[in-house]
């Protein structure tokens, strides 16, 4: 990398109005650390305190999601991803928090996770609320010790519709990206 390629990088992170990326390992402080560095963000930036609750709330789900859903099996990824590994970055574009998300997970999970994205996408305030509910009465919690609430947590608080994509990247795995949208 030349090292002109270090200003276009913060140029670019700048034009797109990136306030905090990180791409690394994940710890719960880690947490404690960019939740620190978003509450001074968002002082800065006046961002009303309603809307700063959300952002917390997705930003804590988002990591928990990470942390427990990041694939422990990495023998078939690419040499550049390291266990727990995954991407966060925020931006502050016309007075919206976009929260992006990116790890890697087994092609096997995809559909899964497809379904549970489709379906929260398809429902309105009320009925995600109604099927938040209705988990907790469940009680199930899965192998891995979570319930299957993040997902329908994030899509309540954020109040908008999830951003998704699955990247290819080998016949064992693909790069799931997340967008959340804040207003």
């Amino acid at each position: 990398m030349a090292l002109t390629d270090v200003y276009n990088y913060y140029r670019r992170m700048e034009d797109e109005q990136v306030i905090l990326s990180f791409k690394g390992e994940f710890s719960a402080e880690l947490l404690t650390s960019i939740l620190h560095i978003m509450e001074s963000k968002m002082l800065e930036l006046s961002i009303p305190m309603q809307m700063k609750k959300r952002v917390f709330n997705v930003l804590v789900e988002c990591f928990q999601n990470l942390y427990h859903h990041i694939d422990k099996d990495y023998s078939d990824i690419p040499m550049d991803a390291t266990k727990n590994s995954a991407l966060v970055m925020v931006k502050y574009v016309d007075n919206k928090i976009m929260v992006l998300t990116g790890n890697y997970i087994p092609k096997r999970s995809t559909n899964d996770l497809k379904q549970k994205l489709v379906l929260v996408n398809e429902l309105d305030e009320k009925e995600l609320r109604e099927l938040y509910q209705q988990r907790l009465l469940n009680n199930s919690v899965s192998r891995k010790g979570t319930a299957g609430l993040g997902i329908i947590d994030i899509a309540r608080k954020s109040k908008n519709e999830l951003g998704y994509e699955f990247v290819e990247v080998n016949d064992d795995y693909s790069f799931f990206c997340l967008s959340i949208v804040i207003e």
